[in-house]
């Protein structure tokens, strides 16, 4: 095989391997349940709203 073939194999494979890494991370963060987002928290929203209309 002449280098430029072979270069062409050796990417193809690495570009198969990642696509079934990416394709194994997905199933397992799926794997892990609902994802529920973080709770908002009230004051860090309030309180510079309060500060601006005491002025």
């Amino acid at each position: 095989m002449d280098r430029s073939k072979l270069v062409a194999v050796i990417t193809g494979i690495i570009a198969l391997l990642l696509g079934v890494a990416y394709l194994a991370l997905v199933q397992f963060l799926d794997y892990r349940g609902e994802m529920i987002p973080a709770p908002i928290d009230l004051d860090a929203i309030l309180l510079p709203v309060q500060a601006v209309m005491r002025w």
